[in-house]
């Protein structure tokens, strides 16, 4: 006759041989989303999809060493680089500004410096036109007393470049000081600390992570930026003609081929630029 004793060692013997499974965790996606969900991904991935499937691969490397290529590639990277250092001087300022301010008119101000993201690039290349034109409001006495006018030149496109970009990099910095823990600032201000010692030893390196993803954004941005540098600086060949200009040239000149090329160096960019910004560096507060 079998005990109880001897039924809970049995089971205690199969609990320890086969122990039980957890269960498993649901996703708590509802089943409804699911189609949408893989039809908009669909439309956003069959492009890029088709645009290397068209990729004359057999032929990439003479398209890459055509003349107007690596022109138009070293001056995007050149020129996107000095926006995004131009944007790191002037873009965290604003950004502190922002985030610690405590001033009435904040919120204007804020969208003002987001209006960049919304505005039409082709009307943002004239709003710089009618300001730092040779006839603009601020380009005219610069021209009548120098005689040097910027429209047309390559700094006129890290001009168009820095305008569009810098919001990004705005964003993102203002969205990690928010999220920043204050107590480290408190505790150095308790210590007498100055604001700017604190600034730079406790909070910046607080927000650092938020500052590299912010320069990322900016940079790839400027790098495909097209509207604003068009209207404003042109597509002169070697001077201002930068990646996105050069693809619409060559569409022009009945060159697909190397418009590809030239789409498949930017793509190619911008999903590096994207793949190494991890994912603790996009907090939900830097979408604010």
């Amino acid at each position: 006759m079998t005990t109880g004793t001897e039924y809970v060692g049995a089971g205690s013997a199969n609990s320890a041989v086969r122990p039980p499974r957890p269960p498993r965790e649901r996703s708590g996606i509802p089943p409804v989303l699911l189609l949408p969900a893989l039809l908009g991904l669909a439309f956003l991935v069959l492009p890029m999809i088709g645009l290397m499937v068209r990729a004359p691969w057999t032929t990439l490397d003479d398209e890459l060493s055509d003349p107007l290529v690596r022109e138009a590639l070293k001056l995007s990277l050149y020129t996107a680089s000095m926006s995004t250092l131009i944007a790191l001087v002037l873009g965290v300022p604003i950004a502190v500004v922002l985030a610690q301010g405590r001033f009435r008119g904040r919120g204007l101000i804020r969208a003002l410096v987001t209006v960049p993201l919304v505005l039409p690039p082709v009307v943002g290349g004239v709003a710089l036109l009618t300001a730092l034109g040779r006839k603009g409001v601020i380009g005219e006495p610069i021209h009548d007393w120098t005689g040097y006018s910027l429209p047309f030149t390559t700094n006129a496109v890290i001009v168009a470049e820095t305008f569009v970009a810098m919001p990004f990099l705005i964003i993102a910095v203002e969205g990690s000081l928010r999220g920043a823990d204050p107590r480290f600032a408190e505790a150095a201000a308790t210590l007498g600390a100055t604001r700017w010692y604190t600034f730079r030893r406790v909070t910046l390196p607080q927000v650092m992570p938020g500052v590299a993803a912010g320069a990322v954004l900016c940079w790839a941005r400027a790098l495909g930026e097209f509207g604003a540098t068009v209207t404003f600086a042109g597509s002169l060949e070697g001077k201002t003609m930068v990646m996105p200009s050069a693809v619409y040239r060559t569409l022009e000149r009945g060159d697909p081929n190397a418009a590809i090329v030239l789409s498949l160096v930017l793509m190619a960019v911008s999903v590096i630029v994207l793949a190494s910004l991890r994912e603790r560096w996009i907090s939900p507060t830097s979408a604010r």
